[in-house]
């Protein structure tokens, strides 16, 4: 199989619906959660995505590449 975006890659798969999972979780959350918690949650879980996209699009760049996939360890965690 010829990888030919970044979505399609298996972490980005396995991000993209760990994001999925998250949002429908955090759909239970308090209503008082629901600026302050929740979003930031969802922020966070979309961001890993976002930021792998990112990576895949400058890695011809090894500073950048790793820099995009730091900042996905970081919004993981």
């Amino acid at each position: 199989m010829q990888i030919e975006s970044a979505k399609d890659l298996t972490v980005y798969k396995l991000a993209y619906e760990l994001a999925m999972k998250i949002f429908e979780i955090s759909k239970t959350f308090p209503l008082e959660e629901k600026y302050a918690l929740t979003s930031q949650i969802r922020r966070s879980s979309r961001s890993v995505c976002l930021n792998l996209r990112e990576a895949w699009a400058k890695r011809r760049s090894e500073p950048h590449f790793l820099s995009k996939l730091t900042d996905c360890d970081g919004e993981n965690n």
